[in-house]
C-alpha cells in the first residue's frame, strides 16, 4: 500500500523509484498544508536510503498537474500573519529542493504560479503533450514566489526568466522544450511508459554521485573556480571511496554492464 503523506501518496518499487502522486482536487492547488506535506515528503524520503529516484507527478486524468496557491490561504490575512506563510514556505522549499536524491517532475497537465515553482524546484521535468506552464502571477498583479524566481533563472538564465514571468504567456509542452524549461515533450499516451522507463534508467544509476553532482551543479552557479575545483576534490575523495566505484572499474575491466548498489 502506498504511504499517504497528506496530499501525497508514495508508492516505492523494487528499483528504488518512489512515485509520488500529488492529488489535491480539483486543481491540486498549493496551500499552506500542502508546503507542510512537502517538508514531511522531503524528510520521508531522506530517511529512506532504498529511494533512488523520485517522480512527482498527479493523477492520470487530473485538471491539473498543479494549479497553483490556493488564494484562499490569503483571504482574511492581515500582514504578519502573512509574512508567517512566506517564512514557514521558506523553510520547506529548500529541504525539497536539496533531496540528494535526483526528482522528475512528471508534468501530465497544467503547472501555474506556485505550480510552476515547484516543478522547477525538481530537478528534471518532462511534459506531457496535455501539459502546459502559466506564470500565473503577473496576472493578477504579483511577483513569482516559493522560490520561482531563483529557479527559473537558473534554469533559462535571467533574460529569458524575466521576459517569460513578465509577460504572463503561456507556454505549451513544446514550447517549454524549446526554452529548455523540460527535456522532453512526450505524447499522453505513451507518458506514463515513458517516465518509468525515465526513472528505472536513472535509478539503475550510481545514486551517491548522482547527490553529489547535484551538490556541484548548484555550487558551481555561484562559486568561484577556486571554490568549485576545491569540492570537486572533496566529492570525488568521497566517491572513490563508494562500492559504486568499485562496481563501475570492476565491470569496465571485465567488459560487462555495471550493476550499481547506490552505496
Amino acid at each position: 500500500m502506498p504511504e499517504v503523506i497528506g496530499s501525497f501518496a508514495v508508492d516505492i518499487d523494487g528499483s528504488g523509484v518512489a512515485q509520488v502522486v500529488f492529488s489535491r482536487p480539483p486543481v491540486n492547488a498549493v496551500s499552506l498544508s500542502v508546503y507542510e506535506d512537502i517538508g514531511k515528503l522531503a524528510a520521508f524520503v531522506e530517511a529512506d536510503d532504498a529511494i533512488r529516484v523520485v517522480v512527482l507527478t498527479a493523477p492520470p486524468g487530473a485538471r491539473a498537474w498543479c494549479g497553483g496557491a490556493d488564494l484562499a490561504d490569503f483571504v482574511g490575512m492581515d500582514s504578519e500573519r502573512r509574512k508567517e506563510r512566506y517564512r514557514f514556505i521558506n523553510e520547506q522549499v529548500p529541504r525539497f529542493y536539496l533531496l540528494d536524491r535526483p526528482v522528475i517532475a512528471a508534468i501530465n497537465g497544467p503547472a501555474a504560479g506556485a505550480g510552476l515553482s515547484l516543478a522547477c524546484a525538481c530537478d528534471i521535468r518532462v511534459a506531457s503533450d496535455a501539459a502546459f506552464f502559466a506564470p500565473g502571477f503577473i496576472g493578477i498583479g504579483l511577483v513569482p514566489d516559493a522560490g520561482g524566481t531563483y529557479f527559473i533563472t537558473r534554469i533559462l538564465g535571467q533574460a529569458r526568466a524575466f521576459e517569460w514571468m513578465s509577460s504572463g504567456r503561456r507556454l505549451s509542452a513544446e514550447e517549454a522544450l524549446g526554452y529548455g524549461l523540460v527535456t522532453e515533450a512526450i505524447p499522453a499516451d505513451a507518458f506514463e511508459e515513458r517516465v518509468a522507463e525515465y526513472a528505472a534508467a536513472l535509478a539503475a544509476m550510481p545514486t551517491k554521485a548522482i547527490g553529489w553532482n547535484k551538490r556541484l551543479f548548484d555550487h558551481a552557479t555561484t562559486a568561484t573556480l577556486d571554490e568549485q575545483l576545491e569540492l570537486e576534490a572533496q566529492l570525488q575523495a568521497a566517491a572513490v571511496q563508494t562500492g559504486d566505484f568499485a562496481e563501475g572499474v570492476a565491470a569496465f575491466l571485465e567488459k560487462r554492464a555495471p550493476s550499481f548498489k547506490g552505496a
